[in-house]
């Protein structure tokens, strides 16, 4: 009997604990499933997924680490597994495979063909954004990772897998790709040039 209590209490602290890691991460990881997948119900399913994945690995979390960091670790990981899944490959994912993806017609998707309403809105802003889910999903991740969430190299390291060398090249070359595809319109709208933040390298 005191056997099952003492698991009960066990799983009510671990509860505990994991609500008051992970609960308030919940907007910024909607946010950045959001801008992986590009679409509101498949971003709530990534989110629902992320969290219980990390609710199945929480013994493995050291508890007051860099709780942000190791969710958006599980989430990349998740989202790489279900294109996985998509693609009918379980063994292998291609990037030249993601980015065809997401640069296919759902990367047009939010791009308003009213003209008008457009003139009403924050044409540089919509561009931007417009630009930036155009990009191939690795590039995408390594700006969003960086610029928008403001993780460190090290952080960025640690969540894509990949060499902090490999974390600044993909970086530079993901803004330069930015800055390329934004000029064009930066000189329709009448501005000289546009300033890509490199503040970070």
């Amino acid at each position: 009997m005191s056997s099952g209590i003492g698991k009960n209490q066990q799983k009510i602290q671990k509860d505990e604990a994991f609500l008051k890691e992970f609960m308030p991460l919940m907007k910024p990881l909607y946010n950045f499933a959001l801008k992986l997948t590009q679409d509101e119900d498949e971003a709530n399913d990534l989110v629902q997924e992320s969290y219980l994945k990390a609710y199945r690995f929480f013994s493995s979390y050291s508890e007051g680490t860099n709780a942000k960091a190791w969710m958006f670790r599980i989430m990349k990981n998740t989202f790489i597994n279900d294109f996985r899944k998509k693609s009918k490959e379980p063994g292998k994912v291609d990037y030249n495979e993601l980015e065809s993806f997401y640069n296919s017609e759902e990367a047009e998707h939010k791009v308003n063909s009213d003209l008008r309403l457009d003139l009403m809105q924050d044409k540089l802003g919509d561009e931007v954004a417009n630009a930036l889910n155009a990009l191939p999903v690795d590039f995408r991740t390594a700006i969003i990772l960086c610029d928008l969430e403001q993780f460190t190299y090290e952080e960025m390291s640690k969540i894509l897998d990949i060499p902090i060398g490999t974390v600044r090249s993909r970086l530079h070359r993901a803004r330069n790709l930015l800055k390329d595809m934004l000029l064009e319109y930066a000189r329709t709208q009448g501005f000289g040039t546009i300033q890509i933040d490199q503040s970070h390298e």
